[in-house]
């Protein structure tokens, strides 16, 4: 079973998270932020991925510490759970339609951490959550999990579909890139020998 359990603890945000690689898309969030919750909840569906996150912090400020250290511990997950990488796809990508919204996501789990995104969400925020957290998580996911990604809004006019399709097409994304290749039989992808 690919999986990993990280606990981090920092004067701002206490967490504690597992994630199954090989899942049935079931979880258990906790944080305090609904929005949050809810976007992670989509996030483990629709990669197959198993996720529970409890997650204490500093909402009397804002969420801005409690996205961005669950990204982290996140991203930590997802290395630790690929171990060698050995068997991987390595890539994955998806475009993911959300009504209006239109959402382009490509990967490389790469060993290299980047993200380049374009996002026009509209509205400050999404019930309490400041939208610009984001691109904040995904940051903090990507140097954490040393994947290259890009995702790109292609379309959308309403910030809560734009929200949630990054998060559905990053994991179905995802979910193509850590999925176990055949072909590749127990070699990492690549001629370096090393991801």
């Amino acid at each position: 079973m690919r999986n990993a359990q990280i606990e981090r603890k920092t004067k701002e945000t206490d967490i504690s998270l597992f994630l199954e690689l090989d899942g049935e898309g079931k979880s258990n969030i906790e944080t305090d932020c609904g929005f949050f919750n809810h976007m992670l909840t989509l996030f483990a569906s629709h990669g197959n991925f198993d996720l529970n996150v409890k997650c204490v912090g500093d909402s009397e400020v804002d969420y801005h510490h409690t996205v961005e250290d669950i990204g982290i511990v996140l991203g930590n997950a997802f290395k630790e759970a690929l171990g060698n990488k050995a068997g991987i796809t390595r890539y994955g990508n998806f475009i993911l339609p959300m009504d209006e919204a239109l959402i382009l996501c490509a990967l490389d789990i790469s060993g290299r951490s980047m993200l380049c995104s374009t996002f026009n969400i509209l509205s400050p925020k999404v019930g309490d959550f400041d939208t610009e957290l984001l691109e904040e998580f995904l940051q903090a996911f990507c140097r954490n999990a040393e994947i290259t990604l890009h995702i790109t809004q292609l379309a959308g006019t309403n910030s809560h579909h734009i929200i949630e399709g990054a998060f559905k097409a990053l994991a179905h994304a995802l979910a193509m890139a850590v999925e176990i290749n055949p072909k590749n039989s127990g070699k990492i992808p690549s001629t370096k020998g090393k991801l």
